[in-house]
């Protein structure tokens, strides 16, 4: 009977689309979710985050604000010109702030700290300067040791702020490694200040990112002895309506390996390797909140939600099957959740990392991928070993290259069929009784290179049945010329016949003993067949069964009679007459069939025919 069950099963292999695979693939994505979810708990996972924010960030980012904050930079020219002594006398701070209010400034931020006294005349002169338009910087720093954890505060003098002048944290917390992409949380912040100085203020966001509006010396800025001097060295009404913040500028942007006072990693620093001064970090937080252009996070559920659509797309992709239209999806894939978060920063300002979803995604397709590239591997060792006893190896590793071509679960086919039987084997046998060694190997003689020819002229080696061989052609693989192969087949076996005689003649001659003649019948037919796996569930082969079948075995049987050492049945004769001359036989009638049938046989090896009925 036909074995149950698919036929990839009897291989050994799963197949697209069944409830196993869909589980499999589920079971993936659960795995996959869970594991995603999981990294994006730990911090190293939060700083790769971090620095795909820093490469989305700074893709085109908005220019800064028209009536953005003007730096004024204590530099390297201001040095030169002021003196190389810092910190400068406080009444020079004074000047400037005086300077800078009658040039029209709306607000003006120091952010410099004076928490320690220094000459009398000196605070004092400062301290006449100052007024409600000025914000002083302070710092809160957090210790923790062994023994104790510290808050420490530190505040301008009380002389200082008594005038009416606030205070704002200039505190800045960067990331874990030392990149700032985080608005500073404080309420009563050094930017946050300088907008209430200003009449405008703002609220600040807790746990938003900051979008940083280019690299080092982005912000419009002056040298601090131009601003001294503001009718000299700048243009009228440089400063009217603007809010100035004044704090430590190199001329030239320190590099990472340099380091430098008051100066920070920001998201350009990856593309410029250059820090940013503090001061200009201000102007970038002031910008952010005056004008909500800072990035927000989103909630917990949002980011666990994209790591399910990324779970959720890769199980699309390999749900039927994998393959280079999948790898192909997975670039696409992951280049639309690169674009998509992207857009999301950029339009909606908010930062949906991407690296989640992409990850989860991967992991899905690649386990996928994975366990198919398993499978099919083990389906081509399945067809590997249950077809290199019947095929050719190049018909084997075509088969193994493209399994598609296979259907082994029963198919009707038009099959060309051949059955080789040894004549007088029963003699043969009886004689050699003594000797059941030389028997075996006396047949096995003459079956290998039969076989040889078989699979060389691409047939599938369906049995042998003692000393006889049965195959067929056109199945597994397509064989649009399947009747023809065959009688070629059949004439280059009788050729094959005459060689190995020969070679057992010289070897009888050398022992001194009577040569044996070995002598075979083959019958070819062609006609339409059942062709699959036969047999039982726990054993199997590959056959072919029918009408068709039979026949060519009864021509096998009737060339005997007939006196040819090869008989072809008539639908054969019809594929193969016009490429191979054939000699009408006579009519017969086999066992088992009611009508008689033409029988041909090839000229080259026509004899006269026999009387003797079948």
């Amino acid at each position: 009977m036909f074995a149950g069950g698919p036929w990839w099963k009897g291989l050994g292999a799963s197949a697209p689309g069944t409830p196993s695979r869909r589980n499999g693939i589920l079971a993936i994505a659960v795995l996959a979710v869970l594991l995603v979810a999981g990294l994006s708990l730990l911090t190293p996972w939060k700083l790769v985050e971090g620095r795909a924010f820093d490469y989305l960030s700074t893709i085109s980012p908005p220019p800064p604000p028209d009536d953005g904050p003007v730096i004024v930079a204590i530099d390297e020219p201001s040095l030169a010109e002021i003196g190389p002594q810092w910190p400068w006398p406080r009444d020079l701070h004074g000047r400037l702030v005086e300077a800078l209010r009658r040039a029209g400034a709306k607000a003006v931020g120091l952010d410099i700290i004076f928490a320690e006294p220094s000459t009398p005349a000196a605070d004092e002169a400062l301290v006449k300067s100052l007024g409600p338009d000025v914000v002083l910087a302070g710092d809160e720093t957090f210790i923790e040791t062994d023994q104790a954890a510290q808050h420490v505060r530190v505040e301008p003098l009380a002389i200082f702020t008594a005038t009416g002048a606030t205070t704002g944290i200039a505190s800045i917390a960067p990331d874990g490694d030392g990149i700032l992409r985080r608005v500073p949380g404080y309420g009563d912040g050094f930017a946050a200040e300088l907008l209430n100085a200003a009449g405008r203020p703002a609220t600040v966001p807790r746990n938003a990112l900051l979008q940083a509006f280019g690299p080092s010396r982005t912000y419009p800025t002056v040298s601090y002895y131009q601003a001294l001097d503001p009718d000299s060295f700048l243009p009228e009404n440089f400063f009217r309506g603007r809010i100035v913040m004044v704090g430590l500028s190199l001329q030239n942007a320190p590099t990472l390996s340099q380091g430098g006072a008051d100066v920070h990693a920001s998201p350009f620093t990856i593309r410029t390797g250059t820090l940013v001064s503090g001061v200009e970090i201000q102007a970038t937080v002031f910008d952010n909140l005056a004008h909500q252009l800072f990035i927000a996070r989103p909630p917990a559920w949002a980011a666990i939600l994209s790591i399910l659509l990324g779970a959720g797309i890769g199980v699309l992709a390999v749900w039927k099957s994998t393959g280079w239209k999948t790898l192909a999806g997975a670039v696409v894939a992951v280049l639309a959740l690169l674009a998509g978060s992207y857009m999301a920063l950029r339009y909606g300002r908010v930062f949906v990392a991407p690296l989640a979803p992409a990850l989860a995604f991967t992991l899905v397709a690649s386990a996928q991928a994975a366990r198919d590239f398993a499978a099919e591997r083990k389906l081509r060792r399945g067809i590997t070993r249950a077809f290199s006893q019947y095929l050719s190896p190049a018909l084997v590793e075509r088969l193994a290259r493209d399994p598609t071509q296979l259907r082994l679960g029963g198919e009707v086919r038009t099959l060309t069929i051949l059955f080789c039987d040894i004549r007088g084997f029963t003699t043969i046998a009886e004689a050699m009784k003594g000797d059941p060694e030389r028997l075996t190997t006396l047949i096995n003689q003459l079956l290998t290179p039969l076989s040889d020819v078989v699979m060389a002229h691409g047939g599938t080696i369906d049995k042998y049945i003692g000393d006889c061989l049965m195959a067929f052609w056109n199945a597994p693989l397509d064989d649009p010329d399947h009747a023809i192969h065959a009688v070629e087949a059949s004439l280059e076996m009788l050729a094959a016949l005459d060689r190995l005689n020969a070679q057992l003649q010289a070897e009888a001659e050398t022992r001194g003993e009577t040569p044996i003649a070995l002598r075979i019948g083959i019958g070819v037919n062609t006609g339409q067949c059942v062709v699959g796996n036969v047999g039982s569930e726990q054993r199997f082969d590959y056959s072919a069964l029918g009408d068709a079948v039979n026949l060519a075995s009864r021509l096998e049987g009737a060339s005997k009679d007939l006196g040819v050492p090869l008989v072809i049945g008539r639908a054969t004769a019809e594929l193969v007459s016009d490429r191979i001359p054939l000699t009408p036989l006579r009519e017969i009638t086999v066992k088992g069939r009611g009508e008689s049938t033409m029988v041909y046989a090839p000229a080259a090896v026509s004899a006269p025919v026999s009387t003797a009925a079948s």
